[in-house]
């Protein structure tokens, strides 16, 4: 391999697997979804404990495919826990190892891409990154407040995927993604909705906390006060609803399903239930379209779809007759997080763009 050609192993822990692609600049030479039994992951008293195992059937899983690790030069992994931080590529360092391999501030598996690809790169002396983790955090000051003092909006983002489809759909149309103001509808089990100014995120809804349209699998905003009488009702548990909140809402607690294929079935044998709740999600996410238009001053190049429901037909179609005249409608389908990963140690790697260093200071530490 040449000077300006590198080879990168991409690590994506999920809750059930994990993803690993291995890439020479940007050509996917190996790619994988490790799926791990529940069996498997019961062992594990903590999230953080998995961090042998998975590093183990990585490691497995491409001496069976015949690619030498010592090929490797960069680990990228997913991240997570950590502090917000501004987006870009970051060079992983022992601060963002710690955050990441305590999971102090949020326990999910996509943090251990970070201690996986740390650990590989200091045994095989080689750097190791992470790119736009879900914790990166670029809103603007009037987006992070509320009316109770105190309570503030976080930025709760598909960071990895929303970046690398604006930046893919700049280079498409021959332009840099700081030159421009896209909305990226990131629609799958969660969904977001953010506008990118200049190539920040300045607003968008919060996919944990329970903000913006109802997704999958997830509740979207609720009236408050509802919630606190089902709070103190004494019929749920604090784990029920947040799990209603980001686990076990939305689509799935109204029809027993977060598979699109199901319900655009379900629609087309004359179900009424589904069409109402699917069209309801949908008007949600078109009128947080609208919400992100007007961050963005009403000056927006392009709105675009991606995530896995943007393969949905009905879906497309409903959408496009809330916003088709707001400005120009891209569709990007699927997600390109293990590309992503690559592409942004790439970047760095061939000096086209600087890496950004981890401090544990967060951007925003309130008023």
């Amino acid at each position: 391999m040449g000077k300006n050609s590198y080879r990168v192993l991409s690590i994506n822990p999920g809750s059930t697997s994990t993803k690993i692609g291995v890439f020479d600049n940007d050509t996917c030479v190996f790619k994988v979804n490790i799926e791990h039994s529940v069996e498997d992951l019961k062992k594990f008293k903590e999230i953080s404990d998995q961090r042998e195992f998975r590093l183990d059937t990585v490691l497995k899983v491409l001496k069976e495919n015949d690619i030498d690790i010592k090929t490797i030069d960069a680990f990228s992994g997913r991240g997570g826990s950590l502090e917000c931080c501004e987006g870009g590529t970051y060079l992983i360092n022992d601060l963002m190892y710690q955050d990441a391999k305590s999971m102090r501030i949020v326990k999910h598996p996509s943090a251990l891409g970070i201690v996986i690809a740390f650990e590989l790169g200091k045994k095989y002396k080689k750097p190791s990154f992470c790119v736009n983790p879900p914790d990166v955090d670029e809103f603007n000051i009037e987006a992070r407040i509320t009316g109770i003092p105190g309570v503030y909006r976080e930025s709760r983002i598909h960071a990895l995927n929303q970046k690398e489809i604006a930046i893919r759909y700049a280079k498409k149309i021959k332009k840099k993604y700081e030159d421009l103001n896209l909305i990226v509808v990131h629609a799958g089990g969660g969904i977001s909705v953010a506008c990118h100014n200049h190539g920040r995120m300045i607003d968008c809804n919060d996919i944990v906390n329970g903000d913006g349209p109802m997704a999958l699998n997830r509740s979207g905003f609720i009236p408050a006060k509802p919630l606190v009488n089902m709070c103190f009702s004494k019929d749920y548990t604090e784990q029920q609803i947040k799990s209603l909140i980001n686990k076990n809402g939305g689509i799935v607690a109204h029809l027993g399903t977060s598979d699109v294929r199901e319900i655009t079935k379900m629609i087309e044998n004359g179900n009424q239930k589904a069409k109402i709740i699917y069209d309801a999600m949908i008007y949600q996410i078109a009128k947080q379209i609208g919400a992100m238009y007007v961050a963005l001053k009403c000056n927006c190049s392009a709105i675009i779809l991606t995530g896995g429901i943007a393969n949905d037909k009905y879906y497309l179609k409903k959408l496009n007759k809330y916003i088709a005249k707001l400005t120009k409608v891209v569709v990007m389908p699927g997600e390109f997080e293990l590309e992503a990963l690559a592409a942004g140690a790439i970047r760095v790697l061939t000096d086209k763009e600087k890496s950004k260093i981890y401090t544990g200071k967060p951007v925003f530490k309130g008023l």
